[in-house]
């Protein structure tokens, strides 16, 4: 037997009341070291919802500070070659609302950013962009309602940086996964050659 919560009354109830210090965190323009931390990162993932409801979460890295800051209340974050579904893009252009959540590697806090999206083909900042040659074909453009820091308990809990507690080798390799799992009709030497030594090699093309 399952108990389900169906009212904001009963969840509140249940969880409490937040300290004001979590209540009343969230901002709507970037501080200096909303800068510094977004020029620290590398990784970010990106949550949308299509017009259905139907959620998507992707993530984005490139080399630190990848997600540009236009102003004190818009960043944009560049498109690399990909599988090209674009998800969270098709999500975009019918629900605009984003999450994003920002990491640096070994920190256990991270930055949240919440706001509306546009897709952009083009602008003269594309060119601050470019990475080993590869300039954006469009990036997310992200005008910021809401920021604000998340504390460590669940990188803490999860022990995610501990490199004691890695286990990469858990599941099969990344070929035998999409062969068991997905069924290609590439052959399993195919796609260990394609997600061989020479992948690195073409992140960027």
């Amino acid at each position: 037997m399952t108990v389900d919560i169906t009212s904001h009354e009963e969840l509140r109830e249940l969880l409490g009341e937040p300290h004001p210090r979590a209540a009343n965190k969230d901002r709507a323009r970037l501080h200096e070291r909303d800068r510094q931390w977004l020029a620290a990162s590398p990784f970010c993932l990106v949550a949308t919802a299509g017009a259905d409801g139907t959620c998507d979460v992707s993530p984005k890295g490139d080399p630190a500070g990848f997600a540009l800051v236009l102003d004190d209340t818009t960043i944009a974050l560049p498109e690399r070659p990909g599988n090209k579904r674009a998800d969270g893009y098709r999500n975009i252009l019918d629900n605009p609302h984003v999450g994003l959540l920002f990491m640096i590697p070994g920190r256990t806090d991270t930055l949240r950013i919440n706001g509306r999206a546009r897709l952009v083909r083009d602008a003269a900042w594309f060119d601050d962009m470019v990475v080993k040659g590869h300039r954006p074909v469009l990036a997310v453009v992200v005008e910021i309602e809401q920021i604000f820091y998340h504390c460590a308990k669940a990188f803490l809990r999860s022990s995610l940086w501990q490199p004691e507690t890695w286990q990469p080798d858990v599941l099969p390799p990344r070929a035998r996964l999409i062969k068991e799992v997905e069924a290609p009709v590439e052959s399993l030497e195919e796609l260990e050659r394609h997600y061989g030594p020479e992948y690195t090699k073409t992140i960027y093309s």
